[in-house]
Order: structure tokens, then C-alpha cells, then sequence
């Protein structure tokens, strides 16, 4: 059984109902999948003034990305990268690097912006890159998740990951829609799939 963590930061809530949409795809395939977050970086009384969602979800260590056959990564953008507390989380993987400790394994990303056209590509290509430095395979949304081909309705999701609007700053009232929700299952579910196979074929794996 593939072990997959599903690591986000959510300021308003989007990223964490996609994470959670994420997580479900990665059981449906039959892996186990863990959700946990990055550390807030903004001052408590910050984030009560800018109305950020309260967030229970257990905070991830930098260590252990390495327990896992998978990581797929939730962030919003911050003009067309990935948010700062995402960016300060995997900065610290240095030694995770220095000793090949997430070479092969799977990396994946799913994004939020405030608007249609607010950097969701770029945000993921960028991420990926950090992902592709570490020694991950990068796996994306493939097409034969045929909701990111509708033109009936504005939606998320591209080639690169699954993907919502938030609408705007402060989170809008938009949250992720079904059809999103479903790309990211999708995600979920496909990054898990590759995971297993990849892990089964990794020395030392029985």
C-alpha cells in the first residue's frame, strides 16, 4: 500500500477543501493518505484581521516528507508562485536533499487563485520545479480527467493540477466547485496509483 501525504497551506479554506478532496481520490485507489499542513507564518492577530479560516490540521515536519511514498502539495498563489508558507516549509529541505531522501518518489500539486486568470499554471509549473530539484517524479492531471476540457462553466484544473477560484481577495464567497472537487480526486487518485508501482519497484521495498 502506497503512503501519501497530502501537504497544503489554506488561508481561507479553498486549499483545505481541495486537500481533503485530494486525500479521498488517494483511498479510493486503495493508498493511505495523511493531510497535514504547513506552519502559519502570519502573526495570530493578523490572520483574525484578514478573516483567515481556523485550521485544526496536524502541521507537518520537514523529516518526514521523507516517510512517504508520495507528496502532493496544496498552495494558493502569491502573484503567480507559491505562498511563502509553503516556499519557508520546503526551503528547509536541504538535508532531505543533500542525502537523496526523495529521489523516485511522487510529487504532485493542486493550486487556488483569487481569479480565471490569477497564475494557477505558473503557481504549479513553480512548484514543480522545487519538486523536480529534490529528485521527485512530477505528476500532473492528465486529460483523461475530461472535466478540465468543459466550456459550460468556469472551473480550475490544466494538464499541470487540480485547481479552484477563489474569488478574489479575502476568499470571495466561490468555493470549489464540484467539478473541481472532482479533478482533484482525480489527482488523488492517480498520484497514488503511480505511487504504488514506483515504490514496489524501489530496492529494499518487499
Amino acid at each position: 500500500m502506497a503512503k501519501v501525504l497530502v501537504l497544503y497551506y489554506s488561508s481561507y479554506g479553498h486549499i483545505a477543501e481541495m486537500a481533503a478532496a485530494v486525500a479521498e481520490g488517494v483511498r479510493d485507489a486503495g493508498a493511505q493518505a495523511v493531510v497535514k499542513r504547513v506552519p502559519e507564518l502570519v502573526p495570530e492577530a493578523v490572520a483574525q484581521r484578514s478573516g483567515y479560516a481556523h485550521d485544526p490540521t496536524e502541521i507537518a515536519g520537514v523529516a518526514e516528507l521523507a516517510d512517504y511514498d508520495a507528496v502532493i502539495i496544496g498552495t494558493p498563489t502569491r502573484f503567480g508562485t507559491m505562498a511563502a508558507q509553503m516556499k519557508n516549509f520546503l526551503d528547509q529541505a536541504g538535508g532531505l536533499w543533500a542525502n537523496d531522501a526523495l529521489v523516485g518518489r511522487v510529487g504532485s500539486v493542486f493550486t487556488s487563485t483569487g481569479s480565471q486568470h490569477g497564475g494557477q499554471e505558473t503557481t504549479i509549473v513553480t512548484t514543480q520545479i522545487v519538486l523536480l530539484h529534490l529528485g521527485m517524479v512530477v505528476v500532473g492531471l492528465p486529460y483523461s480527467f475530461k472535466g478540465q476540457l468543459r466550456m459550460d462553466e468556469i472551473t480550475g484544473g490544466s494538464p499541470y493540477g487540480a485547481s479552484t477560484l477563489a474569488e478574489g481577495p479575502g476568499g470571495g464567497d466561490r468555493r470549489p466547485t464540484a467539478n473541481e472537487l472532482d479533478g482533484a480526486r482525480f489527482q488523488g487518485r492517480h498520484v497514488a496509483m503511480i505511487a504504488g508501482v514506483l515504490a514496489a519497484a524501489r530496492p529494499g521495498v518487499a
